[in-house]
């Protein structure tokens, strides 16, 4: 008999790896559904009207093919010595804390803390991070993260405009500042109506602004003591921002002590990568009186259900869902996985490793310093930190080639200067390296004192909370890291079905490259000609993107979703102004919409106009043609969904966008839901000019319990000249860096690469079956609320929880029962209030979608028992829930059956996850605000 080889392919990463279900499970799972293949589900799903003609056809690569490609194109970027500054700094990046925490999925899959009960490791890490930020900067209230260190300083202007009692409408900004954070606080202020006054700070006259940002040191190194201006700011009723430097402030005197209501800053070099610009960690502290005009996320202490201490976010419904176009902020992303990192690099070398860490980094440039002025060069400033700016006249490129020669990177300034920021990893032979590029062969001197004045040290103390004083063998320190994230539910343990969050696989293979140092090591500023590597992943990506959505062309700069919105609505507004049309303000925008949107229409100087739901979750089609007619020539733009934040393909998308564009508003397609569309629907084929793309939803970025995240924007031909700006040059720029947070944008890159044409649009096709299978699956037990003309979902679906209200069982109830199954809850209350909207992602299997099935089932029987009147709902499992270890072990007292209570239907017995506290209260946690590092007498 002749042998028959085999047909399977273990290295079909699309089919193997990454969608979940097998074949056998597909049709299984069709069979419930109701529908005969994949492709009669996908018929009947999606409108036939807006299905794309060609197939995405791009062979894949295996994983091993994908790593050996990457080498390759790692092997073409140049990593040099980089001593640019500017807000970028080599670091070491401890190895126990890369392997722990960087690469370590139970850190990296992890959502933004919602759920407090299973995310108590995360969360005290955020603690541990703005305890840091708020003892360096000397300002009492830190948030846990922002984007970078431009936009945290744009958000301080508009918390100090809506927080100053100053009249005035201008904002003074320190010519001393980071050209690239100069240039993002100017796109920030234009649209508002801000006006810039830049200037040295001895210019600045108080009573002209509303507050003033100091860059402390200065970009060029300067060391100021800024206490005069400051003074004179709260003279005048105006606020004052400084923006810093963490690990200068181990040495130098705190913004605090100088007076200043708001510190921002990046914690990059507190042992993150420079990674060609990001993702960092950008910071933010406040004065006390500010806290509640603070944007981003605030991590506080609380207690459970039984007394205990529990971290929860305060202060958390974000604003923008609930004051929508008259939000200030449209934070949604922060840099969490990165806020933790430098959080652990403050654990690990505790106060007095970070102060030798900037002595030496300190003293470098004192000896660099001494050695330039002994051999005549004109050196600036007098007083500086890490940075000095050497006058060369027209010696500037042949200094700056001459370093580039010997590895070394050096900051061109002016057409006469040449600034040097040395870093921890700079020693005896970098130092040499720069001198040989001046000319110079004589050794550096040993230091003979500070490079700024007795003064201007640091009087106070700081990191004195005992989680900075702990036993920093690495024994300790591994075991301090595992503690946290064994307290914390991940998508290394369990499914996590967030509606619109989409938390699909993030493959080890896609991240393994963000580690290499040829990718991670470059500075964002470095010579293009040294980063060909990148300059290939971004075409090539930017070229797939463009096939997948049908944009004509990508900016890759924002680095969120919220900040492509903002990004894609200024792209619009500076298109309208160039054809004279600056008149268009208006933006029609559904009630059903991300809060992010109105927020960022707002923030893009736009008037937000809402615009109705049909019954049936739909854009009321009436209501918007009526709004767009009323708006007539004034009509900017409309912000949509699709498929709609109901989960739903709406059959009328193309009448929307062929309505606007009759009375000339540009069509914003939010890219929220492509996880419905690749492969299928170009957004801009049905009628979009612009989209936002979720790399960290669709792309596979990790969430990393709440950022990195990128939002790249799409755009049709003619909006293209209208794309965010560079960073270095004028206004335009979105992000502190040209090509926002690049190093992550690699594994989007190998997604797509392993993926395959074809494996991402089968991918879409299983997103959708998984979806159905749910709604198919609960319907007899929870009413599915808005649903296709042929009774399909698509990618998500919601659940309609709101008539257990009646006997007493909210939505909260429910969330917090599926903890005891080990399950993230849906998303809650959104976009219906009292719902739950569940998104299962292509990488469930079967199994896993059955024991989520399961959990909601018996959860559903328990409130029957509520109904019929077996139990009250306070005596129920459902509002006891989560069961912590410590109700398994206490006195059992409760009206039903402790195997009921700890080991419901879905939960796995061997495996259990405990959370670590029981219910937080959210109320106290409010009325108590306390977002540092309890002192040691609340551990008692």
């Amino acid at each position: 008999m002749a042998y028959t080889p085999s047909t399977y392919d273990p290295y079909d990463f699309a089919n193997r790896r990454h969608i979940g279900p097998s074949p056998a499970e597909m049709e299984a799972m069709l069979k419930v559904v109701g529908a005969p293949t994949l492709d009669a589900l996908i018929d009947e799903t999606v409108p036939a009207s807006i299905r794309q003609a060609e197939p995405l056809d791009w062979a894949p690569l295996s994983e091993h093919e994908l790593l050996a490609r990457m080498r390759a194109v790692a092997a073409k970027n140049r990593v040099m010595t980089s001593l640019i500054g500017q807000g970028y700094y080599g670091t070491v990046t401890p190895p126990a804390i890369q392997r722990n925490i960087l690469e370590n999925p139970a850190w990296y899959t992890a959502y933004t803390p919602y759920q407090p009960e299973i995310a108590q490791g995360r969360l005290e890490a955020l603690l541990n991070f703005q305890t840091m930020v708020a003892d360096l900067t000397g300002l009492p209230v830190a948030n846990a993260s922002l984007l970078d260190e431009a936009t945290a300083a744009a958000e301080a202007m508009t918390m100090a405009e809506r927080s100053a009692k100053s009249k005035a409408r201008a904002f003074f900004v320190d010519s001393g500042l980071h050209p690239q954070t100069i240039s993002v606080i100017r796109t920030r202020a234009l649209p508002l109506g801000i006006e810039i006054i830049e200037g040295a700070p001895a210019e600045l006259i108080p009573e002209q602004v509303f507050g003033a940002i100091f860059q402390y040191p200065g970009t060029h190194g300067a060391v100021t003591d800024f206490t005069d201006q400051i003074a004179a700011l709260h003279a005048a009723k105006a606020l004052a921002v400084v923006a810093t430097d963490l690990l200068a402030l181990c040495l130098l005197k705190e913004p605090g002590a100088m007076g200043a209501d708001i510190a921002v800053g990046s914690a990059q070099r507190f042992g993150v990568p420079m990674g060609y610009g990001g993702p960092h960690a950008a910071f933010m502290s406040c004065a006390d009186t500010l806290k509640r005009a603070m944007p981003g996320r605030i991590v506080g202490v609380s207690i459970d259900s039984r007394g205990n201490k529990a971290y929860r976010l305060s202060l958390q419904t974000r604003e923008q869902h609930i004051r929508r176009e008259k939000a200030t902020s449209n934070v949604c992303t922060a840099q969490a996985l990165l806020a933790v990192m430098a959080s652990f690099y403050a654990v690990f070398h505790g106060p007095m490793g970070l102060r030798a860490i900037a002595e030496r980094v300190h003293f470098s440039a004192v000896r660099l310093r001494d050695a330039l002025v002994a051999a005549g060069a004109d050196v600036a400033p007098g007083a500086f930190f890490d940075t000095l700016t050497v006058r060369v006249g027209v010696g500037q490129q042949g200094i700056m080639a001459a370093a580039r020669h010997r590895g070394i990177n050096l900051r061109k300034v002016g057409r006469d200067r040449v600034g040097i920021s040395v870093d921890e990893l700079t020693d005896a032979g970098v130092i040499a390296r720069v001198l040989d590029a001046f000319g110079i062969s004589e050794p550096a001197p040993a230091p003979a004192g500070l490079g700024f004045p007795e003064a201007m040290l640091r009087q106070s103390a700081y990191l004195t909370h005992p989680v900075f004083h702990m036993n920093r063998a690495e024994s300790e320190m591994m075991r301090y890291m595992r503690r946290l994230s064994d307290r914390d539910l991940a998508l290394d343990r369990a499914m996590i079905p967030l509606g619109s969050c989409t938390m699909k696989l993030n493959a080890a293979a896609e991240m393994m490259p963000i580690t290499w140092p040829a990718f991670n090591a470059l500075h964002p500023f470095a010579p293009r000609a040294q980063a060909e590597g990148y300059t290939e992943v971004i075409a090539d990506l930017t070229g797939k993107l463009c096939e997948i959505t049908g944009y004509d062309a990508f900016s890759m700069q924002p680095n969120s979703g919220a900040q492509g919105e903002y990004a894609g609505l200024l792209t619009i507004a500076a298109y309208h102004r160039a054809r004279g049309e600056g008149h268009r303000d208006i933006c029609l925008i559904p009630m059903s919409a991300h809060g992010t949107n109105p927020a960022s229409a707002q923030m893009a100087g736009m008037k937000v106009v809402p615009v109705k739901s049909a019954p049936n979750g739909d854009i009321d089609l009436e209501d918007f043609t009526a709004r767009a007619a009323e708006a007539g020539a004034r009509l900017a733009a409309c912000m949509i969904t699709y498929p709609s934040t109901h989960g739903v393909f709406e059959e009328t998308v193309t009448q929307v966008c062929a309505i606007t564009h009759q009375y000339g508003g540009q069509v914003y397609i939010d890219g929220a839901n492509m996880n419905a569309l690749v492969g299928l629907v170009r957004p801009g084929e049905i009628g979009g000019d612009v989209s936002h793309l979720n790399l960290h939803k669709t792309f596979a970025i990790p969430h990393g319990g709440g950022g990195p995240g990128m939002g790249p924007i799409g755009v049709k031909a003619h909006l293209a000249p209208y794309l965010p700006g560079d960073p270095e040059a004028g206004e335009g720029a979105v992000s502190a860096a040209p090509f926002g947070s690049a190093s992550v944008l690699l594994i989007s890159w190998a997604y797509c690469l392993m993926m395959g044409g074809r494996g991402l649009t089968q991918a879409t096709r299983v997103a959708i079956l998984n979806a159905n299978y749910i709604a198919a699956s609960l319907k007899p037990d929870y009413p599915i609320l808005f649903m296709g003309n042929r009774g399909r979902v698509a990618h998500e679906c919601i659940l309609d929880t709101r008539a257990f209200a009646d006997i007493g069982v909210s939505v909260d109830d429910i969330a917090k029962r599926l903890i005891d199954n080990g399950f993230h809850a849906p998303t809650m209350s959104w976009p219906v209030a009292g719902t739950l909207m569940v998104e299962p992602t292509e990488s469930e299997t079967k199994a896993e979608l059955d024991r989520f099935i399961t959990a909601l089932r018996a959860i559903r029987a328990e409130i029957a028992d509520v109904a019929e009147g077996r139990i009250t709902a306070e005596a129920s499992p459902l509002r006891h829930a989560p069961h912590t270890v410590e109700d398994l072990v206490a006195d059992w007292t409760r009206a039903y059956p402790r195997e009921q209570g700890c080991f419901p239907p879905g939960s796995f017995r061997e495996d259990k996850y405990w959370p670590p506290v029981g219910r937080v209260d959210n109320v106290y946690g409010d009325r108590n605000l306390v977002c540092t590092c309890p002192p040691v007498e609340a551990y008692a």
